[in-house]
């Protein structure tokens, strides 16, 4: 039930965080009012780190920042690391 509600949760932050990628490609084309990076790399901390490498990579956006390049792969290698340490002490 907890494990569902977590899947839920992060698919959720990863669309949302993918769309947040979107919109500030498009707004950044158009230069339009931007989406700040802090919010970007926020939402990828929040659990939407795999919607926010999908977002760099469709969109072509933020891939020669390195605190992105770098920071979003980090940011997955921690999270999965957490979770490994959670399903291993699983009773």
């Amino acid at each position: 039930m907890l494990t569902e509600i977590v899947i839920d949760y992060l698919v959720v932050m990863s669309l949302l965080t993918f769309a947040a990628y979107g919109m500030d490609k498009r707004k950044a084309k158009k230069g339009q009012w931007r989406i700040p990076e802090k919010t970007l790399l926020l939402l990828a901390v929040l659990g939407g780190s795999l919607g926010a490498l999908l977002g760099m990579y469709v969109f072509h956006h933020k891939t020669q920042k390195t605190k992105f390049v770098i920071g979003v792969p980090v940011i997955i290698a921690v999270q999965a690391a957490v979770a490994a340490g959670f399903l291993w002490l699983r009773p």
